[in-house]
């Protein structure tokens, strides 16, 4: 199929970009590394009648680590990949993108697309979600900062505004002696999963877990933190049990829809499963990062 007719736009610069949105608004997309839009449009389920691309936004396309890592929206998955710089600063996030797609999908969809896109059985929505990150979005009225407990509101859905450039991911600083996983389930290797999630366990001075976080993607419209399995984990001495009934406590308010690929009570199954898998190998790379 061939998209429907629409105005290319090849941007320099930032504030080009934010002046071309601001002038047509809910009628532009930003195309990025097209993995996702460009399907959109050639199916016609896409209709902008303008298209900014960023490509050359040569700006959007850093990586730095200070007080915390700081991507640029254009950084490719494939970057951060091998990058060893986003490997030290963020493990989570350097064995999330391994996840995603094929080889040559992590060569051209970048990290702020996948984010703005917000597909709900995506990995990085989910690690963002479970780090306290935050995107940096920037429009002709300014720049703001959303945090992703606040921006992803549904499927395919933030709080980006139409006028709106995400320009850049910033995820905090790794806590010293704190271990991580993804785990996920997918019918074929590449697929999006069925149910996926990214954990880490911080353990203190005694060895018992200061602190756990974990969060879903593909359970909902939008990826699931599970606090409620995160509190119940603080100061607790681990042991293979703690991380059976975590993720069971963290599978327990789950109300995942049924499809083709799985039925709720099939999802929910799995996202306890899943969980109690990643606690304990994050666990045990919490052990090794003492």
């Amino acid at each position: 199929m061939k998209p429907p007719l629409f105005e290319y736009h090849r941007a320099a610069s930032i504030d080009e970009v934010v002046e071309l949105l601001a002038e047509y608004a809910d009628e532009a997309k930003v195309l990025a590394g097209g993995q996702s839009l460009v399907p959109l449009l050639s199916l016609r389920l896409a209709r902008p009648a303008h298209l900014v691309d960023i490509n050359r936004v040569a700006a959007l396309a850093t990586i730095e680590n200070g007080n915390g890592l700081t991507m640029g929206a254009l950084v490719r998955h494939r970057a951060v990949e091998r990058s060893d710089v986003v490997g030290t600063a963020n493990p989570l996030l350097a064995h999330a993108v391994r996840f995603i797609g094929h080889s040559a999908i992590r060569n051209r969809g970048t990290i702020g697309g996948s984010i703005a896109h917000a597909d709900p059985a995506a990995e990085l929505p989910a690690v963002l979600l479970a780090l306290d990150g935050e995107i940096e979005a920037r429009s002709v009225r300014g720049t703001r900062t959303i945090p992703a407990s606040a921006l992803f509101e549904g499927f395919l859905t933030t709080s980006l505004e139409p006028d709106e450039l995400l320009t850049a991911v910033r995820v905090p600083a790794w806590p010293v002696g704190t271990g991580c996983s993804v785990q996920e389930f997918s019918r074929r290797s590449g697929d999006f999963a069925i149910v996926g999630v990214a954990a880490t366990v911080r353990l203190d001075g005694n060895g018992n877990v200061g602190e756990a976080r974990l969060a879903f993607s593909g359970v909902d419209t939008q990826p699931i933190r599970a606090t409620s399995a995160e509190s119940m984990l603080a100061g607790a001495t681990p042991s293979d049990d703690l991380w059976a009934d975590a993720g069971r406590e963290a599978a327990s308010p789950l109300e995942p829809a049924s499809d083709i690929h799985g039925s709720s009570a099939y999802r929910k199954h799995l996202a306890g499963v899943l969980a109690q898998r990643a606690l304990k190998e994050a666990y045990d790379r919490a052990k090794g990062a003492r």
